[in-house]
């Protein structure tokens, strides 16, 4: 089962709150005794502020009689929000645009909670060194026919810009295509023993948060794993970070995206790991690091490249 994750399923709640007058002393007593980072500061039922570690620390160094100052003093009152509702994607885009490390979350208007980076590494950490992916545009691109693979289907499409035909480099960037077909769904069941009635009943499925039969999430995530089986040579999995952005129904043509990052060193490498549908939307959002080994001699073949039209 695939679904976004919304900031209400991460964040921080109930929000330990203070009023202006309270003093930095009686403040930082009771983020250590609560084991926390942070206070809302709140007057007359409105936030007016917020005050971090950061802000402690600052007031250590710069105030005389620190303990004594009242966070109206220090507090930040450009406080930064969001509503519950959104995506974690959308908090982190935030957080970056705005350069601090967590947001008042309100349901509505009532204060809800907080959510930090410490809440979205826990739960997606792989989002922090990703934006969340928007429009999708199809880059102009080679055809190959593989040698890394045993055999192809008329209905897969591979796609791949920049790559020698030896090894990879930063920049580089393969993509497979096909449709989720029933029988992809109902064997994915079998072979996997996942048969939740929300993926192979209609009746069922219809009565869910979806309205509809949706594909397995892990079968729209096999798409990476089909495109970086086309990468040049042989490439291992050392990790995979998913977020689930969006689920893919039966009958929808889905592209895996994966573009090489980073060159890690003794042939690892770190890559983006995207899964789009036919409208550009994305599926999924990953990262992922791989060892690529060279193909071996034996069964080599000539990859041939056609450009593209």
């Amino acid at each position: 089962m695939a679904f976004p994750i919304r900031v209400t399923d991460v964040m921080s709640s109930p929000v330990e709150t203070a009023s202006p007058g309270t003093t930095a002393s009686d403040a930082a007593s009771r983020c250590h005794a609560a084991s926390i980072g942070s206070l809302v500061v709140v007057e007359d039922g409105a936030v007016v502020g917020i005050v971090t570690s950061d802000d402690f620390v600052v007031l250590l160094g710069e105030a005389p009689d620190p303990e004594e100052r009242s966070l109206s003093e220090f507090m930040s009152t450009d406080v930064v929000s969001i509503d519950a509702s959104a995506t974690l994607g959308d908090a982190v885009e935030r957080m970056f645009e705005h350069d601090i490390a967590r947001l008042v979350v309100f349901d509505g208007d009532e204060l809800a909670g907080l959510v930090s980076t410490d809440d979205v590494v826990r739960h997606v950490p792989q989002i922090l060194q990703r934006r969340e992916i928007g429009g999708y545009e199809r880059q102009a691109a080679r055809y190959h026919r593989q040698q890394e693979t045993a055999y192809e289907k008329d209905d897969w499409t591979v796609e791949g810009t920049g790559f020698d035909d030896r090894r990879v480099n930063v920049g580089d960037r393969v993509e497979f295509s096909k449709t989720i077909t029933e029988r992809d769904v109902e064997t994915f069941a079998t072979a996997s023993g996942d048969t939740n009635r929300l993926h192979l009943d209609d009746e069922y499925a219809s009565q869910t948060r979806f309205g509809r039969r949706i594909v397995h999430g892990t079968l729209i995530g096999g798409l990476i794993s089909a495109a970086l089986a086309r990468l040049p040579g042989v490439t291992i999995y050392i990790s995979q970070d998913l977020s689930f952005l969006k689920p893919a129904g039966l009958g929808d043509r889905l592209t895996a995206v994966c573009e090489v990052v980073e060159d890690l060193g003794r042939n690892k490498y770190q890559l983006t790991t995207d899964v789009v549908d036919a409208d550009g939307d994305g599926l999924i959002e990953g990262q992922a690091a791989v060892l690529i080994d060279e193909a071996p001699e034996t069964g080599r073949v000539t990859v041939e490249a056609i450009a593209s039209s």
